[in-house]
């Protein structure tokens, strides 16, 4: 069952059981800072008898594209418990991430190498350097370029995809 949690509705007495679940799809690699970059935004999650086995968190932040700023649905962390993957679990987590993000922003955007998945899904790879904005300026992030991939859509649809890209540092990875 699919369900989306928005950020003001309380997933408390989940949120342990979102975390038990990135452990295991991401054999304990997930650090705290990669918890912390999960919370304050919206979750969809897929049960199976009352269990969390796919997940996706959208945490909203503002991306810098060229000269111009985009509120943006940033997708964290989307997982499928290991022995449910290949069942469409991801697709149907990710569907919904999309429509969300269509419905509250104004672009889409994720750091991933598993670019085929979302390619399917209507994600682009951007092409463009990327940076991040620290308190002294823009310092260029070389090793991103080619993660990164958005969801182009209304006011972001006709965005060069070969510009620059700029996100908030923030603890942990940037992007």
């Amino acid at each position: 069952m699919l369900e989306v949690f928005a950020p003001e509705e309380t997933l408390r007495p989940r949120l342990e059981e979102i975390r038990g679940l990135l452990d295991v799809a991401f054999d304990g690699e997930v650090t705290e800072e990669d918890w912390d970059h999960v919370l304050g935004g919206w979750h969809v999650t897929w049960t199976e008898t009352g269990e969390i086995v796919g997940h996706a968190a959208i945490v909203p932040r503002t991306l810098e594209v060229g000269d111009e700023t985009f509120d943006t649905g940033y997708v964290e962390v989307v997982a499928v418990r290991p022995d449910r993957q290949g069942n469409g679990i991801g697709t149907r987590v990710m569907a919904a991430a999309n429509d969300l993000i269509r419905a509250e922003f104004q672009l889409g955007a994720l750091s991933t190498g598993a670019h085929d998945f979302y390619a399917r899904l209507g994600w682009q790879p951007w092409r463009g350097p990327t940076y991040v904005r620290t308190r002294s300026g823009l310092t260029r992030t070389p090793e991103e370029d080619g993660g990164i991939m958005v969801l182009r859509f209304g006011p972001s649809q006709d965005l060069e995809i070969t510009t620059s890209i700029a996100c908030n540092q923030r603890s942990g990875d940037d992007w």
